[in-house]
């Protein structure tokens, strides 16, 4: 097979480049960057998140683990429940990352610590058996009552 496009067709394609994304906390202490594609962009509302977090719910996007890097400063952690160890500022209390046994290959960052969190919108909701009685959802995302396949929040 020939060479696609043909260049007798005027097409060429360029490499997309590496997506990046970059945050950090509050106090600006601890900064990341994240690198490649973001899965799994949710809002949780399990109840141990909400805590962490102190809000109602928490939006998270999935990375792989090995693509997320701490730029500056140190991520302090949080045992919050067996398996799962949540990352955050120690200076002022931002919650940054999620990591869980169960997931060991990714990690889960807060996408409101992101320098840009417009750039990741959430595409469905989880742990909706756990949500606020008075936080009505309306955005037509898909719900699940509980994770997908994870042990918990």
């Amino acid at each position: 097979m020939g060479r696609w496009p043909p260049a007798a067709l005027g097409v060429t394609f360029r490499r997309v480049p590496e997506s990046i994304y970059t945050g950090g906390c509050l106090c600006g202490a601890v900064r990341y960057e994240a690198r490649g594609v973001a899965r799994y962009v949710c809002y949780c509302h399990c109840e141990s998140c909400r805590r962490a977090a102190g809000a109602a719910l928490v939006p998270w996007a999935t990375f792989e683990r090995a693509q997320l890097r701490i730029t500056h400063g140190t991520l302090a952690g949080y045992p919050s429940s067996a398996g799962v160890l949540r990352g955050f500022c120690s200076a002022c209390g931002t919650s940054l990352t999620y990591q869980s046994e169960a997931r060991a290959a990714d990690v889960d960052i807060a996408v409101a610590s992101l320098d840009e969190p417009a750039a990741l919108a959430p595409r469905m909701h989880l742990w909706v058996q756990d949500k606020l009685p008075w936080l009505p959802i309306s955005d037509g995302l898909p719900q699940y009552p509980a994770g997908l396949g994870d042990e918990d929040g």
